[in-house]
């Protein structure tokens, strides 16, 4: 087994982030990253409405775009593993800002709707054999206010439902998150390329998508770093 490279939190111009898939592929894979996850927004349906009414149009994923979504990232990955031999992993930051939480699904392979209750994503995302992750619990130095407030406020419930909880957003670390010895994964993020300086995690497992996964799930050999550039490896 080996020590992999990784960022789970990732997104692209399918929602409100500023480089193409193609890009992030190319800043990630050229950098000696092993593994990560593009996670583009999916929102609720209340944020939509809102969205429509705005001039700035909807920046997230619709359902019934969905299906193309995940056709891009799947050619993401192929692209990546042949040029870099590095794993992408197709995911969605489930977004309902009218509740107040927010939650990363990785590997899904079939949407899930941001409307559900916190319970029931994470159930939907488990029938899929995906990882549900608690995204950005607590106050971010960066944006103020967490839009996830929800999740810390019923952290007790929730605890041990997710299968791991941001530790580390950004630049942003979450000490209660440590504190309650939480499962734990560190991200960026990533919405421009300024954002690949940013807190990683490392795992130690074989390098395909289910021992990724398990290793999260497991959470006994993991750790996070602060990537300020450079190559890795």
């Amino acid at each position: 087994m080996q020590w992999l490279y990784c960022d789970f939190h990732i997104h692209t111009t399918w929602s409100d982030g500023k480089c193409s898939p193609d890009r992030v592929v190319e800043l990630y894979g050229e950098s000696g990253f092993d593994v990560i996850a593009i996670t583009d927004h999916v929102l609720d349906s209340e944020s939509i409405k809102k969205a429509c009414k705005q001039t700035s149009g909807l920046s997230a994923v619709s359902r019934s775009e969905f299906s193309n979504y995940q056709q891009a990232l799947w050619a993401a990955a192929r692209r990546a593993w042949e040029k870099y031999g590095m794993l992408v992993v197709p995911g969605v930051e489930i977004t309902n800002n009218t509740a107040r939480y927010h939650i990363l699904s990785l590997d899904i392979k079939e949407y899930i709707s941001p409307d559900l209750d916190v319970e029931a994503i994470i159930e939907k995302t488990r029938e899929q054999q995906g990882i549900s992750v608690a995204c950005h619990p607590y106050v971010r130095n960066h944006s103020g206010e967490d839009p996830s407030v929800y999740l810390w406020k019923n952290h007790e419930r929730l605890a041990t439902m997710f299968d791991a909880w941001e530790v580390a957003n950004r630049d942003d670390l979450f000490n209660v998150v440590g504190l309650k010895k939480f499962n734990y994964i560190a991200n960026s993020d990533f919405h421009e390329e300024r954002h690949l300086l940013s807190w990683k995690t490392l795992l130690r497992c074989e390098k395909n998508i289910e021992a990724v996964k398990e290793a999260i799930r497991n959470n006994d050999r993991v750790s996070l770093f602060l990537y300020r550039g450079g190559k890795i490896k």
